[in-house]
């Protein structure tokens, strides 16, 4: 397939990133994978609609069309973890969120596998990625990264309890200035939602990678719970009163950190 990404591009200091947006797994690779599998559950459902405003901001939107079942686009392709020692899912998944197989019996794929994933699908979108961020960094001195995320809110197999409606993550504070953090999460605790900076989630691997606050470079991981905008139940319709309720909150966020990205020096 030649459509591994959808790219609409604006011209403020903003790129919106939707890496696990896809739902795609392509027909030479669908018969290794479970039926329970083929429902892509943990995609990051309808954040491009969630999202929509994004564009009345001026940003660069850049979507994943491939599911994160085939290879996860933010985890590094080498596929170290990014929270030793907690439960959670690799560079090509073989459990579910839920902890359901993911293949087939015998179908797991091995590092050669990966590693021809990783060429065929992952490196595309970050090669978009990085050639986004360096056309914006032309433009402006200072460029916001929004990573935009979604996640069932209750997961027993990867935490405990029910997540914060809104969690925010800059790496403990290593990926954007802290008046930009501090724009998101005022935003935040304005809302009315529950929300928690730098907690279990603290940004992923393009988070981390692509941040360079000196460079100017600010990145900002959001992952909210999905039972803000959406039934977390099949088929994971999209509920348009919720998503209308929590809309606002989020353009307040992003564009504060936007506002705040601006007037850095």
């Amino acid at each position: 397939m030649d459509d591994l990404f959808t790219l609409s591009r604006g011209d403020a200091p903003l790129l919106l990133s939707i890496p696990h947006l896809g739902t795609i797994i392509p027909d030479d690779l669908r018969d290794r994978y479970t039926d329970v599998a083929l429902t892509v559950a943990d995609t990051d459902w309808h954040l491009d609609q969630l999202h929509a405003f994004a564009r009345e901001l001026g940003a660069t939107i850049l979507g994943a069309r491939v599911s994160r079942y085939v290879v996860d686009l933010n985890r590094p392709s080498t596929d170290e973890s990014l929270y030793p020692g907690q439960t959670t899912t690799g560079l090509c998944p073989d459990l579910t969120f839920r902890g359901e197989p993911v293949y087939r019996e015998g179908c797991v794929p091995d590092a050669a596998e990966k590693q021809r994933r990783v060429a065929r699908f992952w490196q595309p979108y970050h090669d978009a990625l990085r050639d986004e961020l360096t056309r914006l960094r032309e433009r402006h001195a200072n460029v916001l990264l929004w990573e935009a995320h979604s996640i069932a809110s209750v997961l027993p197999r990867l935490f405990e309890d029910k997540l914060p409606d809104l969690n925010i993550g800059t790496q403990d504070g290593r990926t954007a200035a802290a008046s930009v953090m501090k724009a998101a999460t005022d935003a935040a605790a304005q809302s009315g939602y529950t929300w928690v900076a730098n907690g279990r989630f603290k940004g992923g691997f393009i988070t981390r990678h692509y941040a360079a606050p000196q460079d100017g470079i600010h990145a900002v991981q959001l992952e909210m719970c999905q039972s803000t905008y959406m039934d977390e139940n099949p088929p994971f319709d999209y509920l348009p009163a919720k998503a209308e309720a929590v809309q606002p909150t989020l353009r307040r966020m992003i564009g504060g950190a936007l506002e705040a990205v601006a007037a850095l020096p």
